[in-house]
């Protein structure tokens, strides 16, 4: 069974996971706002860069290529704060998985231990029934890591395609540029 120890310690390790995320997030709080800050400047000065061309523009062809030069830009600058922004998701994304992995973990091994204290412990005549207990609990870790092998080859399917996507945008915007 488990001592007032072992449960103090799962406790403390409990809340230092947490303040450990809590700071991941804070950060990944700090970062958005950096992000937000810096494209926030960017758009200023590309506007006050833009009217300023705009007054210098003599004749419509000059328009069409202003215009045109000024697509592309916002088009990678669209670009780029979303592949930002999305590796300061994955970031905070990836820290909670790695966390909620050892707490499975942790907590896994606990039950283990705790069924195996159990098991241990019976009765005479009960030895079907707790084999049967530690029979269905390695079911069920069997299938929790199942699981958890699926989503993260989901999240990786995710990710990839996320890149491919960013990179076919990038070749069409080059390929528009030069049209």
């Amino acid at each position: 069974m488990l001592t007032v120890e072992q449960i103090v310690s799962s406790q403390k390790d409990q809340a230092a996971a947490f303040y450990a995320l809590a700071n991941q997030a804070v950060t990944g709080v700090e970062r958005l706002a950096d992000l937000n800050l810096k494209a926030l400047k960017s758009t200023m000065a590309d506007s006050a860069a833009q009217t300023e061309a705009l007054f210098s523009v003599k004749d419509v062809q000059g328009m069409m290529a202003l215009q045109n030069s000024d697509l592309k830009a916002a088009a990678e600058k669209a670009s780029a704060y979303g592949r930002e922004l999305y590796e300061i998701a994955s970031g905070f994304g990836g820290e909670f998985a790695k966390a909620a992995e050892a707490r499975a973990a942790e907590a896994q091994k606990q039950i283990n231990a705790f069924v195996d204290s159990a098991v241990k412990n019976a009765p005479k005549g009960t030895e079907q029934a707790a084999a049967a207990l530690q029979s269905a609990v390695a079911t069920a870790g069997t299938a929790f890591e199942s699981v958890q092998k699926a989503v993260k080859q989901a999240s990786e399917q995710a990710a990839a395609s996320i890149e491919t996507m960013t990179h076919g945008m990038r070749k069409g915007l080059t390929s528009y540029g030069d049209a």
